[in-house]
């Protein structure tokens, strides 16, 4: 069963570093980049908060996340990361969803 990584952090420019150093570290698939514009959007200094989307084997994506943690760490636009290790086939959908239905990654 594939696990399933995302890492949540504070802008557009920050999720395409994102993707792209955690699709660089490990043999994983970044399978959605997903936004969301917070309540207290006028409050804080990015208004745009980013989900990226990974998918891979447990070892994989666990590495993954390190690596962009510390990079959304090192930018100081780091918010939260979560690791779903044998994620179910029933809920695969779930990886690919985003704020829109239409910006999904293409395959």
């Amino acid at each position: 069963m594939a696990a399933l990584g995302m890492i949540e952090v504070y802008g557009y420019t920050t999720s395409i570093v994102i993707a792209d150093a955690v699709a660089k570290s490990a043999d994983v698939k970044v399978v959605a980049i997903d936004k969301n514009k917070p309540a207290n959007a006028d409050q804080v200094e990015v208004p745009l908060v980013m989900v990226v989307k990974f998918m891979g084997n447990a070892g994989a994506v666990e590495s993954a996340l390190q690596i962009g943690v510390a990079e959304a760490k090192r930018r100081g636009l780091y918010i939260t990361s979560k690791v779903i290790a044998g994620l179910d086939d029933q809920v695969d959908w779930f990886a690919n969803l985003s704020a829109t239905g239409k910006d999904k990654l293409r395959t």
